[in-house]
Formats: C-alpha cells, structure tokens, sequence
C-alpha cells in the first residue's frame, strides 16, 4: 500500500465528508439560500466570498436557485454561473461595496454583477440590487460643456449658462466600478421584476447575448449621474424587453452594434449582426436620450420593433446614430408618446423629440447607412424640432413618419440653449454643437422621406430661430401630405414648408404654403 494511494484514498474520504456535512445546510443543490453559507444582512457585513460559495455550490451540482432573504447585503463582485437564478425576495437588497477595489476580477475591474460565456442564466423576485452610485461621485462638483466644446454654439461661452435655474448635473465621477450589471457572451439570459437602482455606471448590460427577457424591471437611478444608462444591448439578438420603468441620468436605452472579434493569429476582425430586438410598454426618464440606437457601430442592427412606450422629461426622445461602417434598418417605432426639454449641464442632446442622423465619427472606413424606419403614431411636446441629417458621405434611405402630432413647447432656456444642433458624437467639431435654425421638422441628405398626417403646434416662440413648419434639402424623393402647421410665431412671412436642393417631390398641400429653390 503506497503513499499515493494513501493519499488518493484520504482526498476521496474527505470529499465524501465535505459532501456529507454540506448537503444538509445547503437544504438541495436546486435550491440554496445564502444564509446557509454565512451570510449577514447587516448592510456592513461583506458578503462577497458568501455569494461566491452559494452560486458555486449551486452550480457544481447542477444548478438551480439562489435564494437571497429580506436583509441588506453589502459585497463586491457576485460572479454568476450557468444554470443559476439569483433570487431576490421581498425586502432583500443586494447593496454594490463603497470600495472600489472590490470590484476587480482577475486584475480587470468589473461590475456588482458579472456573468460572462455562460446561458441559462438569471435574475428574478422583487428585491433590490443597489449599485450604491453616490459614493463614486463627487456630489459638489458638476460636468459642464466648456468654452471649446460651445464655441460653435449660438451662445458661445454663456451656453447653457442661466443663473436662478435648478442645475440638472451631470455630477463630477470618481473612480467607479464598470457596468453594475453585465452578461457577456451569454445564451438564454433572463432579468424579471427586481429593481435596480443608484447604479454608479451603465446599469444592465447585456453583450453578444443571444436570446434573452428582460421585463417588468424598474431601474431607479440618481438622474445627476453621467454614463447610468438603463438598459443597454450590445452586438445582442432575440431579445424582448417589456413592461420596464426607467429612470436614469443617461440613456434609458442604449442599442450598440459594435463587437470585436480575433482569430487566434490576431489580425482578422470578427463583427456579430445585432438583430430581432423588441421593446414595448416600457416607461422612459432620461437626462440624455429614451432611446438611442447606433453610434460606433462595427456591425448591422436590423429588425427592431418599439411600441406603447412613454418618454418624459427627458433631453431627446429617440436617437438613431450611424457614425462609421455599421448600418441601421429595418426598424419600427409606434404609438409613442414623447417629452423632451432643454437640460442644463453636459447632456448630449438639445430638445429633440426625434433625431436621426449619419456622420462621421471614425476615421479611415466606409460610412454606413440609415435605411427602411419607420414612425408612426407618435405624440410628441418638445422644446425643439426633429432633426434628420445625412452627411454628403451617406445617405438615409426610405424614411416614413406617418400620423405624428408635435407640439413646440416655449422654454425658459431658449435665450441661453436654443437655436442649435447637436450631433455628438462627431469627428468634426463644427458638427458636434453647433448653431443651427430649428424648424419644426428638419431634414437633410434623404432619399425617399415620407412625411404623412404631420399636425405642428407652437407655443408663441418669440425667438427668430424659430423658423419653417418643415424644411428639407438635399432630397431625392420627397412625399408630404396632410401637413397641419405654419411657420414659427416669430417668423409668420415665411413659407410653412421650404424645399432646397432636391428632385421628386409630391404634396396635396396648397402650392402657397410650398417653397422651391434650388
């Protein structure tokens, strides 16, 4: 009998042991709850290595439920695992540490809660996940646009600058922990019913994820926080988002299509298509935008479908950006309800109910596309126009806003905000936040627009940057009919529809109320 069999048989011996004493606390492998491991829900225990033994248990043996009681329980990051649901139960508060150095996963920084290469994986019950966001910023210190940033602005220096007015951030950050929620690279993902609040940065992100739920989720953020987007999809597929309320300082919604891929030898990039996305009865506040889709998009993002969707209060309404080779299409937005306002602060944005636009952003790679969106039924009050803008480098193609009901609200901040584009982000500065006349409806650099049943309020603007019902230029392809709107108060002479620069264009409107020119 030799020491190695000795030895093989003591390991054997003490795993049989193991197993025998921690069954029992565990109650089943299919359902474990983190008390049984130790934990305190104090709010000044730290749970982390709890959390980590309890998932751990859970899935070696097959996997199942964690169970997390009424209690407050502080920890650093929770490392998720296939084939685990983490479950909240009433009155229980998963609260994110004050340290940030216990965020750190393999000397990267992380997130409260990171999952990566996993599926079958979840999140429910009606408990809280707490991202403790206000001790990473810099509560008397706030962002503000400087002088470079304003200088093509129409107010230079003094933009957004109005003494007496409540300030509406952004806060200054610290140094933060990464996404509080994050699942990369993950099958089958699904979030339901738990809230999710003072996020310190992006709340829920969900990355190369294919087929995923996220519903009946409510993400309450501070809304002075910069960078605490709601929900944001990254290089995702087949995925329904329903019945959310989100209130947060940047982007309810933040849809990305950008994904980096290498083969072994490095060199060869690898883009994932980000398609079949639908969002619908969900509740939207935002400093920066509802919902914004696009930006530096490495790939496609196609077949999205958004309905019966409230957005208050917020800097701009729905957002969709093209700034390199990644394109946008197929995409449909119905029975919306839009508030937008004029925000003190560096918030990306100026009032915009609805803002489409293809522009530079990278260097050296063909400009994508914007092609076949579709509005309809949208009820929108704003402090600005829609603003649809095509470089001459690319074109926005089949474009339909049908029974669309705008009203442009006066607002306290028109002397000191309005009157500008806003574009960010761009390559170009003199794009990024710049001067710029704001009708009602503005385009420019679109083929085949169709604008359809189009009702224009005004609330007596005095201001001569108030100017046309609808202005278009660089067309080829215009349709509007049924158009129920005048110039600006300030600007009754001109035209409530003014055409520059275009090809094909066909009205049932009075030729009075038309404008041509070349």
């Amino acid at each position: 009998m030799n020491r190695y069999w000795l030895t093989e048989k003591l390991k054997f011996w003490l795993f049989l042991i193991l197993v025998l004493v921690l069954f029992p606390i565990m109650g089943s492998a299919k359902n474990v709850n983190i008390t049984h491991f130790g934990a305190v829900g104090d709010g000044k225990f730290s749970n982390t290595v709890v959390f980590s033994n309890a998932i751990d248990s859970c899935y070696f043996t097959g996997g199942g439920t964690v169970t997390v009681p009424q209690g407050i329980y502080k920890t650093g990051t929770i490392v998720l695992r296939s084939n685990v649901n983490l479950h909240l139960e009433p009155g229980a508060v998963i609260l994110g540490s004050p340290n940030v150095t216990d965020y750190f996963l393999n000397d990267g920084k992380v997130g409260l809660i990171y999952c990566e290469n996993a599926q079958n994986t979840s999140i429910t019950g009606l408990g809280t996940i707490d991202g403790n966001g206000d001790v990473f910023m810099n509560l008397g210190e706030l962002k503000t646009i400087n002088n470079e940033g304003s200088k093509y602005s129409r107010q230079k220096g003094q933009f957004r600058s109005l003494e007496g007015v409540a300030q509406d951030g952004p806060l200054m950050p610290l140094e933060r922990p990464n996404q509080m929620i994050i699942f990369s690279n993950c099958r089958n993902v699904s979030i339901h019913d738990v809230v999710l609040s003072n996020s310190p940065y992006w709340t829920l992100h969900l990355a190369d994820v294919d087929g995923g739920t996220i519903s009946g989720v409510k993400i309450y953020n501070n809304l002075m926080i910069p960078n605490n987007d709601g929900i944001d999809l990254t290089s995702c597929s087949n995925i329904n988002v329903s019945d959310c309320d989100i209130r947060t300082g940047d982007d309810g919604f933040a849809i990305t299509g950008y994904s980096h891929h290498f083969d072994l030898a490095g060199y060869k990039n690898i883009v994932h298509e980000s398609k079949n996305i639908n969002v619908s009865n969900c509740n939207i506040v935002s400093r920066s935008s509802g919902i914004r889709i696009g930006g530096w998009d490495q790939n496609h993002m196609s077949n999205y479908n958004f309905s019966n969707i409230n957005i208050s209060n917020s800097n701009r309404g729905i957002v969709l950006t093209v700034r390199d080779s990644g394109g946008i299409s197929e995409m449909h937005f119905q029975n919306i309800n839009i508030e937008t306002r004029l925000h003190t602060g560096d918030w990306w944005g100026n009032g915009e109910p609805v803002q489409v636009a293809v522009i530079r952003g990278t260097p050296d790679v063909p400009l994508g596309r914007i092609k076949n969106v579709y509005f309809s039924n949208i009820i929108a009050k704003s402090e600005a126009g829609i603003v649809v803008w095509s470089s001459e480098e690319s074109v926005i193609e089949n474009l339909q806003f049908r029974d669309v009901l705008l009203k442009i609200k006066n607002s306290p901040m028109n002397d000191c905000a309005g009157g500008n584009f806003d574009l960010r982000p761009v390559s170009d500065p003199r794009y990024s936040l710049f001067e710029h006349d704001i009708p009602g409806f503005y385009a420019r650099g679109v083929r085949d627009l169709v604008i359809r049943n189009f009702s224009l309020e005004w609330d007596g603007q005095s201001q001569d940057f108030f100017t046309h019902g609808i202005e278009v230029e660089n067309y080829s392809g215009l349709r509007i009919f049924d158009f129920y709107g005048s110039a600006a108060p300030s600007n009754q002479q001109l035209p409530p529809v003014m055409l520059r620069k275009g090809k094909d264009f066909s009205t049932n409107l009075n030729p009075t109320r038309v404008k041509i020119t070349d």
